[in-house]
């Protein structure tokens, strides 16, 4: 478990100095295609139903995870046979891969950079990058709001969840998180075609982040005190919007961001060219503007850091 710990540390720091080079093959990616190959082999091998469909998911999930896991923990069973100085460096360049803070940072930051140049289009072409939701109908203020939201959400996705399962498994229980969080993303929709095969990956992506964006608001909401925002907002539209989303999870982080803020976050949003209505989350105490973009990522750092202490604090304690 040491190693762990340690890793995780080194993982950390390195993630907020070097971030998310994309000049580096990241094993999401990798992750990635394997869930699109295997959705494509299922999708043949089950009965096109609705039942078919569901169990194709299920089998997706259970294969993905198991190979995600399974993988690092090999490789840093391998590198404990060699020295346990090359697991250390192995398992920390593995916890740099798992979590996504400064990457998050970035960016959002990209879509602030191009909100300040006043070119909408670019703006919206940064946001999307980022977000799921169909942009090209967003306006300036709709773009910063994507992007503060994104920022919210993915504190816990991101950022707290990836840093939980760190601290309990190490490595392999982070990659197993980002497996299901990949799967949720990919295959998590309502539209066909994904709506019975995502069912399963839905689901299990509710189950494995219910406590983790629970700690994430709570985390969010003491940074917020540090950061000198509005506290009192931030319990009072926690306490009152928390599920104000379609996911029992995402609204957790954002009410709060939004209550700290004194924003309003979410409403209606399209997908795939499908309107969703969506209720809101906090009060428009004031507009948004786009320097709440960087006060978001401001959040979105101490928040991390504060995770980051809670959880290695406690693993050192159960090592002693």
């Amino acid at each position: 478990m040491k190693w762990s710990l340690y890793a995780m540390l080194i993982g950390f720091v390195i993630d907020l100095i070097v971030g998310d080079p994309h000049s580096i093959p990241h094993p999401v990616v990798w992750i990635g295609k394997l869930i699109s190959l295997l959705d494509k082999t299922l999708r043949k091998v089950f009965p096109k139903t609705v039942l078919g469909e569901n169990m194709a998911g299920g089998v997706l999930w259970i294969l993905v995870v198991t190979v995600s896991t399974a993988i690092p923990a090999l490789l840093l069973w391998l590198c404990m046979k060699v020295h346990p100085a090359f697991r250390l460096c192995v398992e920390s360049i593995m916890c740099w891969q798992v979590l996504a803070t400064k990457s998050l940072r970035d960016e959002s930051m990209k879509v602030y950079s191009a909100l300040r140049t006043g070119d909408l289009n670019a703006s919206r072409y940064a946001v999307s990058m980022i977000v799921g939701r169909d942009t090209q109908r967003l306006d300036e203020k709709g773009v910063a709001r994507a992007a503060v939201e994104t920022v919210a959400e993915n504190t816990s996705d991101g950022v707290i969840a990836p840093l939980i399962f760190l601290a309990i498994g190490g490595a392999p229980l982070g990659f197993f998180y980002k497996a299901v969080n990949t799967m949720d993303s990919m295959l998590g929709y309502v539209e066909p075609p994904y709506k019975n095969i995502g069912l399963v990956p839905a689901k299990m992506d509710d189950v494995m982040n219910f406590l983790p964006a629970r700690l994430s608001a709570l985390l969010m909401l003491a940074a917020g005190t540090f950061l000198r925002m509005d506290r009192k907002n931030g319990w009072k539209i926690y306490r009152r919007d928390r599920y104000n989303h379609a996911s029992p999870n995402s609204a957790q982080t954002e009410s709060v961001c939004a209550g700290l803020l004194d924003l309003r976050l979410a409403g209606d949003a399209w997908y795939h060219g499908v309107l969703h209505k969506k209720k809101y989350i906090g009060d428009p105490i004031r507009e948004i503007e786009i320097e709440d973009i960087p006060r978001a990522c401001r959040l979105l750092y101490l928040t991390a850091i504060l995770g980051l202490i809670l959880f290695a604090g406690i693993k050192l304690l159960i090592l002693l």
